[in-house]
């Protein structure tokens, strides 16, 4: 009776009850995080371990489902507001900093020095840095931190989902009785707005270089056409040493970065996926993707290995929250929200995603609310996560792996 339709049907439920969930705590207990731990239960008990490769969900979710995801969030954050994420930046170094600082500080002498370096790349990151410090250690005879660089990268996501929840919600509150006091001083009520949230100004606002292709003509296919040639351009750019660092930039990277100057000249819709109707099925193929990696950690290597992973967990976002509170008084900005960013280290990208816009519809009560919202969090959420994941825990693991 098993194939791959039912495998598919499996992957759906786990999904939708971590959706559920969410619904009914109101973002509180993050759908990701549902779907996790329902699927790490699963696996050790009666869930195929193959279910997400038998879905064939993979395939297209690990290749051109990422760049057609990536290319989308660059058509639904403006040029203007990537560059007022300078301070996000200068936040989730800091964080990172500060997690890899005091760990190192404190933690060698009580659980290992083997454990710390290879734990703290993946806990910066996401599976790059956890299979470079992997590799290193099978190199260096390590075996056990071998497992644990793998077992951390498995489950931070534990700790960081329900964390930034927590941030994401009492930063939403607080800017919702902003908003709700001085509305009249907020810019909202674009006709644009979507299930992903309105981020990209609206066509009628400024005059693109190319011009519009006719509704009759702009099909979901010519949408996804357009999305995957921004997409390939972002897989040659990924190849190519940049002379000026002497290293090359992932092409998830100019990914965004493509897709946000591509939509401000014209030539790809604002908020891509939504008009093709593809943006679910897109996020939810890169989910089960990311989900796939829980099927390699079994009880035994978690329960081996459970107390060092939970300690460095603990130094290290301790450590991150202590820069982050610092850097976010020097920079006057909000704590929770520098916070959320900063953790976006635990999971990276489209979790971060995903997290946000379950807060944001969770709280808001209208579309003008939501609106507001995704404006003020998603940015900084997505810019989080690449800067951590996608770019200093590679260049973190690379440093490590050394050490070993």
């Amino acid at each position: 009776m098993y194939n791959f339709a039912l495998a598919f049907v499996i992957c759906a439920a786990v999904y939708l009850l971590g959706e559920a969930v969410s619904n009914l705590t109101k973002a509180w207990i993050p759908s990701v995080f549902v779907t996790a731990m329902v699927l790490l239960v699963g696996y050790w008990t009666i869930v195929p371990k193959e279910v997400i490769t038998d879905s064939m969900l993979i395939p297209f979710g690990s290749t051109i489902g990422i760049y057609l995801l990536l290319v989308h969030m660059g058509t639904v954050i403006s040029m203007k507001q990537l560059l007022e994420q300078w301070k996000t930046v200068l936040v989730c170094l800091a964080g990172l900093a500060g997690m890899c600082i005091l760990a190192l500080l404190i933690l060698p002498g009580i659980i290992g020095r083997e454990y710390v370096v290879a734990g703290l790349p993946p806990l910066t990151g996401g599976i790059v840095a956890a299979v470079t410090m992997r590799d290193a250690a099978m190199e260096a005879g390590l075996k056990e931190a071998a497992v644990f660089a793998i077992a951390m990268y498995c489950v931070q996501g534990f700790a960081g989902y329900p964390l930034t929840s927590v941030c994401l919600q009492l930063e939403g509150k607080r800017l919702l009785k902003d908003f709700r006091a001085n509305g009249t001083h907020v810019a909202v009520g674009n006709n644009n707005a979507d299930e992903s949230g309105k981020l990209a100004e609206a066509p009628a606002a400024k005059k693109k270089l190319l011009p519009e292709i006719p509704a009759k003509w702009n099909t979901p296919v010519m949408i996804l056409g357009r999305l995957a040639v921004v997409s390939w351009l972002a897989t040659l750019m990924g190849d190519v040493m940049i002379p000026v660092v002497n290293m090359k930039i992932s092409g998830a990277v100019w990914a965004l970065i493509f897709g946000i100057i591509f939509t401000s000249i014209g030539f790809l819709d604002a908020s891509s996926l939504n008009k093709a109707n593809s943006y679910g099925i897109i996020m939810f193929a890169l989910m089960m993707y990311v989900f796939d990696g829980l099927k390699d950690c079994t009880p035994e290597m978690l329960k081996s290995i459970l107390f060092p992973m939970l300690l460095l967990i603990v130094v290290g976002v301790a450590g991150m929250a202590l820069f982050i509170f610092i850097i976010s008084k020097v920079l006057k900005i909000h704590f929770l929200m520098a916070l959320a960013t900063g953790l976006t280290a635990l999971y990276g990208f489209p979790p971060n995603a995903i997290i946000t816009e379950n807060t944001c519809d969770a709280l808001a009560q209208s579309p003008e609310e939501k609106e507001y919202l995704m404006n003020q969090m998603f940015p900084p959420m997505i810019v989080g996560g690449f800067v951590t994941v996608t770019i200093t825990s590679v260049i973190v693991a690379g440093v490590f792996q050394s050490l070993l």
